[in-house]
């Protein structure tokens, strides 16, 4: 069994993993708006798809925040003996 700091540490960068895939998606998306932002119609169907597609990544990133959350509170648990 992994004792508590490690838990701790990989929950940490798994986070940090998820947010940062979160923040660069972001930063694509607003580049591809930006792409193209002079074609009408074009221009529309992406900004829409890219606020469905923005809204869907952050609800999934903080599901996977919250369960990485619980997982670290079970190993704390478990550690103190909380069971």
């Amino acid at each position: 069994m992994a004792n508590y700091s490690d838990v701790q540490r990989a929950v940490r960068v798994e986070k940090f993993r998820i947010w940062f895939a979160w923040v660069s998606g972001g930063i694509i998306m607003l580049i591809i708006a930006n792409a193209t932002k002079n074609i009408s119609i074009v221009s529309v169907i992406t900004q829409v798809l890219l606020v469905v597609l923005g809204v869907l990544s952050t609800i999934a990133a903080v599901r996977m925040t919250n369960a990485l959350n619980r997982k670290a509170e079970a190993a704390r648990g478990e550690v103190l003996g909380e069971q």
